[in-house]
């Protein structure tokens, strides 16, 4: 007979179904457990999430200029590679070595986050105007429990006074580090494959400040790889710059003595200064050549440089954020409020054995007819 009670409360399972009436039942035998359990995590979630400082995200997208058979051949090439599987990334460009796909390798460079260290920052409320170092080290806000460690950790540690140093991307202080690891996860780049537009995406706990180094990191970019597309010209051009002024010096030199010598034998007919005179005015016609010759080639250079300076489209400029990114306090609440609904309903199934024939049932393995 107690045998026979005992088989009531668990689920009948041999065909296949789930006496959902009786879990409820049993739900409702313990509702003290909801009572008790969800208000508390109600209140410990929204403690944890209004710890949590507000951020705000910044984004700003860019067209650079490529040439129309560039452009072709890359997305041919990275759209036969997607099509396969493969995640290529272009890097030839008539032998240049920084194509768009590159970008976010090269904002995540030392050199590049270090180069974002001395930008100056004002927060929305006014205040003093600081580095974004400074500001990443001293003004950031962080929750209680990401303090706990750190401080118990001060307690055994020698107090040093803070000595500003030098920034050497060769070896970064252990500071400059952990402001740069800052950076890294607050300075995003990614560009799409095929239309090559680059997005920079900047989040900070202050609008006006992710807004000014959205638009700083935009203007570094540029000037970077504008600075690496027109390295070889701009050599060239100091290059035939220097010898356009060498040129110039000997023509206008050869120019000089010819007139000299021409003015003070005027009535001298002697070979000999007839001789010297030719001579003259020989080298004259070789330094006017040399001169126009290089003077064609110092504005070839120039123009080059001018050709091999990348244009950029700004598709999205950098604004001020008018509403935070995050953190979304509601949802965390509901999730936590969801999970702790779970665990109290799975508990309540514990209490009354309901737990394991009802996964089992879930899972199709079902459970024997006879128990002993």
């Amino acid at each position: 007979m107690q045998k026979d009670k005992d088989n009531n409360k668990k689920v009948d399972v041999k065909v296949g179904k789930i006496h959902y009436g009786k879990l409820w039942q049993d739900v409702k035998k313990h509702k003290k457990y909801f009572f008790i359990v969800l208000p508390v995590v109600f209140v410990v979630a929204a403690l944890l999430s209004f710890s949590v400082p507000n951020y705000y995200n910044c984004t700003v997208k860019l067209a650079p200029e490529l040439s129309m058979s560039n452009t072709n051949r890359a997305r041919s090439l990275t759209n036969l590679a997607s099509s396969l599987g493969i995640n290529l990334s272009t890097t030839t460009n008539n032998g240049d070595a920084l194509f768009p796909t590159l970008y976010p390798e090269l904002m995540n460079s030392v050199t590049f986050r270090t180069s974002l260290f001395p930008i100056k920052v004002q927060s929305e409320k006014g205040g003093k105007i600081m580095t974004y170092y400074d500001y990443l080290k001293d003004e950031q806000k962080s929750p209680w429990w990401s303090k706990i460690l750190p401080g118990i950790m001060s307690l055994f540690r020698e107090k040093k006074e803070d000595v500003k140093q030098e920034v050497n991307t060769f070896k970064l202080t252990k500071e400059q580090s952990k402001v740069a690891k800052m950076i890294a996860k607050k300075v995003v780049c990614d560009v799409d494959n095929k239309s090559f537009v680059i997005t920079i995406n900047v989040t900070d706990q202050d609008p006006v400040i992710a807004a000014t180094i959205a638009d700083s990191v935009q203007q570094k970019l540029q000037d970077f790889i504008t600075d690496y597309r027109t390295r070889k010209a701009r050599r060239d051009l100091e290059h035939n710059q220097k010898i356009y002024d060498e040129t110039k010096a000997r023509y206008e030199q050869a120019v000089l003595e010819y007139a000299n010598y021409a003015d003070a034998n005027q009535h001298v007919f002697l070979e000999r200064v007839r001789s010297k005179q030719t001579k003259l005015q020989t080298e004259m016609s070789l330094q006017t050549q040399a001169y126009t010759q290089i003077a064609a080639q110092l504005m070839q250079s120039e123009a080059k440089v001018q050709e091999e300076t990348p244009a950029f489209t700004t598709l999205q400029p950098a604004t001020v954020p008018l509403k935070k990114s995050g953190p979304k306090r509601a949802q965390i609440c509901l999730i936590f409020l969801f999970l702790a609904f779970i665990g109290t309903t799975l508990y309540c199934f514990h209490k009354e054995g309901d737990l394991i024939p009802v996964s089992k049932s879930l899972l199709g393995l079902g459970v024997d007819d006879e128990e002993e």
